[in-house]
């Protein structure tokens, strides 16, 4: 699957932004946190995204976003693609996208698909829906996915050729349940 290259940008700016809901956390005990508790922590997950032309942030903003990543939730758990479709249209049109080629900050022409000056969540909206419906409209929602670890439920899109990842990282949550299931056996073989 070919994606362009500001496509995956959008791709990994929305599994983040879900990932920072306290839903998307793992569930120990502790109340999970918000990965955007406060204005402070929405600029910096801007500045971290090189999302372009944000301005002053404040609470108005810090909720708009707030309620543009539950948006973005339903989508990756969507049942079916006219479900998410749906949902995607509801976003792209409430941030009454303006498709624009650009050129900036030593990136090639890319396609903006919010008005230059939209507040953040409507460039959230826009940005990453135009995302995922490059997704939907190729087929691949099923691509759109949780991690199955038991105790992470973070938001991936699986890139993989044959579309076969399970896990939001191989290297933590995968590598944690294959050493699991290892010591599991090797218990029982032992027993």
């Amino acid at each position: 699957m070919l994606i362009p290259h500001d496509t995956r940008i959008a791709l990994d700016l929305v599994v983040d932004l879900v990932n920072t809901a306290p839903e998307s956390e793992p569930e120990g005990g502790a109340a999970p946190a918000d990965g955007l508790a406060d204005v402070a922590a929405l600029h910096a997950f801007a500045v971290r995204h090189r999302v372009s032309g944000i301005g002053v942030l404040d609470q108005r903003d810090l909720r708009a976003v707030h309620e543009v990543r539950a948006r973005f939730g339903e989508v990756f758990a969507a049942e079916d693609a006219r479900t998410a479709a749906g949902l995607v249209n509801a976003l792209v049109a409430a941030a009454g996208t303006t498709p624009q080629l650009t050129a900036h900050d030593g990136y090639d022409w890319h396609v903006h698909y919010f008005s230059p000056d939209a507040s953040i969540a409507d460039h959230l909206a826009a940005d990453c829906g135009m995302a995922l419906a490059f997704i939907i409209v190729a087929g691949e929602t099923e691509r759109l996915r949780r991690c199955e670890a038991p105790d992470c439920r973070h938001a991936f899109v699986d890139l993989s050729r044959n579309r076969s990842r399970r896990y939001c990282s191989s290297r933590t949550c995968g590598n944690r349940l294959h050493v699991a299931a290892y010591r599991a056996r090797r218990r029982e073989a032992a027993g």
